[in-house]
């Protein structure tokens, strides 16, 4: 299946790369389709080819992989939101723009790559983000500190919304780092008297 190297593009989460202490690292994230890695044949930073023995994916919650252990026997699961982080443990980039490339296999599309351009900031702007976990954001422990941060940012303690019927993680998908619901006022009005066509009473 080919897809457009525009969409492609999708999958790298821009402003990820960075000089971390374990070496140059960015982020990837399935912005896409589920899908499942067979292979990753080649990675590169500013037209070099990185020795893949020196790369690993960073999966999340301490699982890591090697490139070479990724294939059709033994694939890596990388499903529609899924995040993961790339690291080559080699020297720091400069400050400035860099090209990244990337070339791997995937079930059901076949083999992918695309190019993207990044940066090396000499530093980053502190944000005030509201807090979300990337392996659980309907958690409750990530749903209180969300909480929490409301109740810190806007000096408001609306412990009404923090009373939902319902499981919160029927929300994923729908609703973007939950804290809780809004009450609706619902009255019942009548009796109503109906003299239509074809309905009396």
């Amino acid at each position: 299946m080919k897809i457009p190297s525009l969409i492609l593009k999708q999958l790298y989460s821009f402003g990820s790369l960075e000089n971390q202490a374990r070496g140059v690292q960015f982020g990837l994230k399935n912005r896409l389709s589920d899908a499942v890695l067979t292979g990753i044949n080649e990675v590169k930073i500013d037209g070099t080819a990185l020795p893949l023995a020196d790369v690993v994916f960073d999966l999340g919650n301490g699982n890591e992989v090697a490139p070479a252990d990724v294939t059709p026997d033994n694939p890596v699961a990388f499903p529609l939101a899924k995040l993961m982080t790339v690291i080559w443990k080699g020297e720091a980039l400069e400050i400035g723009k860099h090209t990244i490339n990337i070339n791997f296999d995937t079930n059901p599309f076949g083999k992918l790559s695309f190019k993207v351009k990044d940066s090396i900031r000499d530093h980053k702007e502190e944000r005030i983000t509201v807090p979300y976990d990337k392996e659980d954001n309907y958690s409750d422990e990530i749903i209180n500190t969300r909480r929490e941060f409301l109740e810190s940012f806007s000096g408001a303690k609306p412990d009404h919304l923090y009373k939902p019927s319902f499981d919160p993680r029927l929300t994923d998908g729908n609703i973007e780092n939950f804290i809780g619901v809004a009450q609706v006022p619902i009255g019942l009005a009548g009796p109503v008297m109906v003299n239509g066509e074809y309905a009396k009473g």
